[in-house]
């Protein structure tokens, strides 16, 4: 079981924060760091300083990191042009030497779009769809060939389809809980499907359609990996469980429910019922970034349990 850091730096973050927890995701044994593409907070706290932007942050921790994995959960379709998101991913992965992978979804947050001025189209999923099939394309070209895409949202002709990434695929991920379009979104572009906040029983259904759609499609099910993304509040005592949960503005027992929380031991527990459905990979949302003594916890008292 893969143990991933995941980040959502709109909550309230600074560059050299985020850059604090991606090193002690490196120095502490985990796979990789990913952080979420949001320009605007949630919920009831402040957000200060104010949000980083998802693909500048990832190219400056590219050349202050030497080992983990760099991604996105998830990209917004909605922020960027899928040539222009080809060309930066790209370029990222060549500062990493080879390290990124790009979760990409249709985008959804509207309070955010209108805070900053980003158009919200309605049609937003026949969008990521376009471009998936460009910026997945564009990577997959010759050099020394064009590429060409003619769809209904974008328009492509002879594009160098440069530069190209330092890995030969760049892995993509797509995640989601619709149980018809997404799954077969997945089988067609993904090499990872992620079921976000979902619980065990959820997850192996989707898993399933997912499963289903891939070898309708022509591969094999088990082409793709199967991920989930939790919250987490790990504490060595009820006490530390719970000072951790408040920090979050969180109750335990819906963090029990909903997430991975408790002690170590509960924790490893419930992991290895994702493991049973089918999940070989967990992005551990922190949401309490300044807190780098639980990231220890858990890669001690969990994560040494898994391997």
């Amino acid at each position: 079981m893969d143990l991933r850091i995941f980040t959502e730096p709109q909550q309230g973050a600074t560059y050299d924060t985020l850059l604090a927890v991606a090193k002690a995701t490196e120095d502490l044994g985990f796979d990789a760091f990913f952080r979420s593409d949001h320009y605007l907070k949630m919920g009831s706290v402040d957000g200060l300083p104010g949000p980083t932007d998802a693909w500048i942050t990832l190219a400056g921790l590219a050349r202050e990191t030497k080992r983990i994995r760099l991604g996105t959960l998830m990209t917004a379709g909605t922020f960027r042009l899928p040539g222009v998101l080809a060309i930066q991913v790209a370029q990222i992965d060549q500062m990493s030497g080879g390290r990124v992978e790009l979760g990409l979804g249709a985008g959804w947050f509207e309070e955010e779009h209108k805070a900053y001025g980003i158009p919200f189209p309605k049609e937003k999923f026949g969008r990521l769809e376009e471009q998936l099939e460009i910026v997945t394309g564009l990577w997959a070209t010759k050099a020394g060939d064009t590429f060409d895409f003619h769809g209904t949202f974008y328009d492509l002709t002879d594009s160098p389809a440069l530069p190209k990434p330092a890995q030969e695929k760049i892995p993509v991920l797509v995640g989601g809980h619709g149980t018809t379009r997404t799954p077969k979104l997945a089988a067609k572009f993904a090499d990872e499907f992620n079921m976000p906040f979902a619980g065990v029983e959820d997850s192996e259904r989707q898993f399933g359609r997912v499963r289903a759609a891939a070898e309708e499609a022509g591969r094999k099910g088990d082409d793709l990996v199967y991920s989930n993304a939790l919250v987490v509040c790990v504490g060595k005592d009820d006490q530390e469980v719970a000072r951790r949960a408040a920090a979050i503005g969180r109750e335990v027992d819906e963090l029990k429910l909903n997430g991975l929380a408790g002690s170590p031991s509960e924790v490893v527990d419930k992991i290895g019922r994702y493991a049973a459905v089918g999940s070989s990979r967990i992005y551990l949302q922190v949401l309490d970034l300044h807190d780098l003594d639980h990231l220890e916890l858990i890669s001690s008292q969990v994560q040494s349990q898994l391997s």
